[in-house]
């Protein structure tokens, strides 16, 4: 928790009247009120649901969706185009599900086709000719915008205190980050020239970044665009807030808020270790580090519990997940699908300040096919039961008859 310090009125007063007090404060602006505030307001506030977030269909079914592409990709980089259940039932934990993987991949008929073996009449799965067109689809977005997402991983990493994640966290963290399996199994083949494999102290292989350009923030590009940002040491800039409809923040805290508006902006890109941990500004800089981390990741959101891995590197503090309940204007957590995923509401309320990630559009493709297979999956189901629910009304009228007048 922050603390409230002494104003300098108080203290300038109680000089008058302690004469040794006044030794340790002989100027009319002692040096502690340069130095960074902090004026903490205890943040919270019932959690409100909003309708709107919950239901984005990409954030929704991100769960099952990253563990179909993850089967469709051992399928895809297969010579045969397919693969016997065998090589895959034993990952189900590994692919993210919870049910044997034969029933996952038959829940999806429009994604996996499934066939009869060679040999022993084991069940075989191949992609579907719309899943087989989307994969290729998604190599060519993979080439195309290859330097993209490079970029997007190199700011991931310079946003880091010494320019270098384990290798282990940016796996991790690769399905957020859009990037491919191979980016990451050969980098120094598939990645240019800035980035170095190295050894870090915990002698975890680590990948860091070697790299002289200054990128912007998310923020810094929007408040350049519209005039009110000229890029200078310690400028206030003002973060964009979309409240939720019927959220309503107390008196004190909109003063808060208000103030912590006017505070100067710290790019996450910039160094930090001259901020004191306890202030306002320390917290504005988490902020806006949040805020571009979710603006670099495919769906603009991500599971809050997933981001904790990230505080000893990043430099954030103990109680990071605090800062989305603090900032409820600015971030939506969603308690679908058991989990709770942190969503950054500039990004679908103001669509064009925030760029979209090349990747999104594919995804979105295969939520399709999910969608098909539920579908298909119904229309199954009906018709297996079609002829008991045609002789239900006949069973009914039998049962209505007296048997003994036959």
């Amino acid at each position: 928790m922050f603390l409230n310090k002494l104003p300098a009125s108080k203290i300038l007063q109680k000089s008058r009247q302690n004469p040794l007090l006044s030794l340790c404060f002989p100027f009319a602006n002692p040096p502690y009120t340069f130095t960074q505030k902090s004026g903490y307001v205890d943040v919270y506030m019932k959690w409100k649901k909003d309708s709107y977030y919950d239901s984005i269909e990409h954030i929704l079914n991100s769960i099952q969706l990253k563990s179909i592409i993850s089967f469709k990709n051992c399928i895809a980089q297969d010579p045969n185009g397919c693969i016997p259940i065998s090589a895959v039932s034993k990952r189900g934990l590994e692919m993210g599900v919870s049910i044997r993987v034969s029933r996952f991949l038959r829940l999806y008929p429009s994604i996996f086709e499934e066939f009869t073996g060679p040999l022993y009449n084991h069940p075989w799965f191949r992609l579907t000719p719309k899943a087989a067109e989307i994969d290729e689809e998604e190599k060519r977005v993979y080439q195309n915008c290859r330097e993209d997402l490079i970029c997007r991983l190199k700011k991931f990493i310079l946003m880091s205190k010494n320019n270098v994640l384990p290798l282990k966290i940016i796996q991790g963290m690769q399905w957020y980050l859009g990037i491919p399996d191979e980016f990451l199994q050969n980098p120094e083949v598939n990645l240019d020239g800035s980035f170095k494999l190295v050894t870090m102290e915990d002698k975890l292989e680590g990948l860091a970044v070697e790299c002289d350009e200054k990128f912007m923030s998310a923020m810094q590009k929007n408040a350049i665009k519209k005039g009110v940002y000229s890029c200078g040491t310690m400028e206030a800039l003002e973060f964009p807030l979309f409240p939720s409809k019927g959220l309503r923040l107390r008196r004190k805290i909109e003063d808060w808020l208000m103030e912590f508006q006017k505070l100067p902006y710290v790019s996450p890109y910039e160094d930090f270790s001259h901020l004191d941990p306890n202030s306002d500004i320390s917290e504005k800089r988490l902020v806006g580090f949040l805020h571009e981390l979710l603006s670099l990741f495919v769906e603009h959101s991500a599971e809050r519990k997933k981001l904790l891995c990230l505080k000893k590197h990043m430099g954030l503090p103990q109680k990071v997940h605090k800062a989305f309940e603090r900032h409820p204007h600015m971030f939506y957590l969603s308690l679908r699908n058991k989990t709770c995923t942190a969503i950054l509401k500039e990004a679908y309320c103001d669509k064009a300040s925030i760029e979209r990630h090349p990747i999104l559009r594919i995804r979105r493709k295969y939520i399709n096919l999910m969608k098909e297979s539920e579908m298909e999956m119904k229309g199954k189901f009906l018709s297996v039961n079609a002829p008991l629910s045609c002789a239900m009304p006949l069973l009914l009228a039998c049962n209505k008859m007296n048997w003994n007048s036959f």
